[in-house]
């Protein structure tokens, strides 16, 4: 049986679920990278409905039984982690779930696979005998736990760390004098070292060079993370595509200008002979290759590798494209849910969130780089000054990606027919689409461009 034949059973067979509860909760995802700054695994931040918290009738829950409302909420968050789109977002990267006592000691939680999770413990959760001798028998069965966002060694601490796994150090809070001895101490004690809140590459250095194993915050989205990077294709000849590609080209335009470039011929040829384009026989000129592939599909594959690092990895474990890609889904699908959405508005979007950083690959201004691309002032303005829809739908995602659901709450106001909920899902469903981008029928052919 495949994993995720076990994991879809394992999720039809959690307890104490009440018929659609589980539609109430959702989740956001934050990546976590290694020290190849390279995706590894992604952090869930939870979003439950208000009706999520409360009883059957609508209600509150009496105050004679918490315990069984506790153990309800637990697990439907539980068979939320299960459902397809959240395994699809992880894209076969580890999830990192923040735990509660209550959720801890619900059964429910055996229904995750143990090889697929890692148990966030908050830092202030009460580590008395009981907490600890549940925490035993989880790690039995092979269960992780990682110690969040800690900042001191106190008593809590103290008594969680022989069980931990791993401990997320928050670099914005703990106090700079004790960073290097408590690395020291956790990395001598065989403890997986995860740096939390790394939104700098100053930060990033420093904990790098601390010896960290991991690292969680958008650092690498910055222009100054990007210039580490080993870059894909000659970006100039990607730049140059992309503004034929901003026009109305012709076959005869596009066969000149990809003449140019062997290396993007040969991704083209590929993409062309996939398995979900292939016109019933194998491609063999350029021209064929065009008309098989479509110029808006071209645009797509051509947008999407801008970001690609040069090295030789899945382009699922590449942070800067799998943001990318995952912000261009969103938006496309976000503003379809709109009233009076067409297909240009869809492709708007979809540009809007494909640029929205594109100073993280090219450095320098973000406005000089839009100029290159001649984008349409809806995208421009969307993009430098966070006006009209488009405007309001990157702010959205941006929020998302921080798992700050109060902005999101308030910024969803402003879009007609959206709910918070919904704007978690289609992030879900985004992350998905980014995740196997580069194997879908789709896509095929986001191979990484060698210089």
């Amino acid at each position: 049986m495949t994993t995720n034949a076990v994991e879809e059973r394992q999720a039809e067979s959690v307890p104490g679920i009440a018929p659609g509860a589980r539609a109430n909760v959702s989740f956001a995802r934050q990546p976590i990278l290694n020290r190849d700054n390279m995706l590894c695994a992604f952090e869930l931040k939870l979003y439950q409905t208000p009706a999520a918290e409360l009883g059957e009738s609508g209600e509150p829950d009496s105050e004679a039984a918490p315990q069984k409302a506790q153990a309800s909420a637990a697990a439907v968050i539980i068979q939320a982690v299960l459902q397809p789109d959240v395994r699809a977002a992880l894209a076969n990267h580890a999830g990192y779930l923040p735990v509660t006592r209550e959720l801890l000691f619900d059964d429910a939680i055996r229904s995750l696979p143990a090889e697929r999770f890692m148990f966030e413990l908050p830092s202030d959760i009460v580590a008395d005998d009981l907490l600890i001798a549940r925490i035993v028998e989880l790690h039995g069965r092979r269960y992780r736990f990682v110690i969040d966002n800690v900042a001191q060694a106190n008593e809590t601490f103290a008594r969680l760390l022989p069980y931990a796994d791993a401990v997320k150090v928050d670099m914005n809070r703990i106090p700079q004098t004790m960073l290097p001895k408590f690395a020291s101490v956790l990395k001598s004690a065989g403890k997986l070292l995860i740096a939390q809140g790394v939104e700098s590459q100053e930060v990033f250095e420093q904990a790098f060079n601390l010896g960290f194993d991991r690292f969680q915050g958008f650092y690498f989205v910055h222009p100054q993370g990007a210039a580490a990077r080993k870059v894909s294709a000659p970006r100039h000849a990607l730049l140059n595509l992309l503004q034929l590609l901003g026009g109305e080209p012709t076959v005869a335009q596009l066969e000149a200008e990809l003449k140019l470039n062997p290396v993007l011929v040969m991704h083209l040829m590929r993409l062309a002979n996939s398995s979900g384009l292939a016109m019933g026989r194998k491609v063999t000129t350029l021209r064929e290759a065009i008309n098989a592939t479509g110029t808006n599909r071209i645009a797509r594959w051509t947008q999407l590798l801008l970001y690609a690092d040069g090295r030789k990895v899945a382009l699922e474990d590449d942070p800067l494209l799998q943001l990318a890609a995952t912000r261009a889904r969103f938006m496309e699908l976000a503003v379809e849910r709109l009233p009076e959405a067409g297909r240009d508005e869809a492709d708007a979007a979809f540009l809007t969130g494909v640029f929205s950083f594109v100073d993280s690959v090219f450095g320098g201004s973000l406005e000089h780089t839009l100029n290159v691309l001649a984008l349409s002032k809806p995208i421009r303005d969307a993009i430098l000054l966070r006006e009209g829809v488009l405007g309001t739908l990157l702010s959205v995602v941006e929020a998302l990606e921080r798992g700050a659901w109060d902005e999101i709450e308030r910024i969803s106001a402003k879009l007609e027919g959206l709910q918070v909920l919904d704007i978690a899902q289609m992030g879900l469903v985004a992350a998905a689409w980014a995740g196997i981008a580069d194997r879908s029928a789709e896509a095929s052919g986001l191979e990484r461009i060698e210089d």
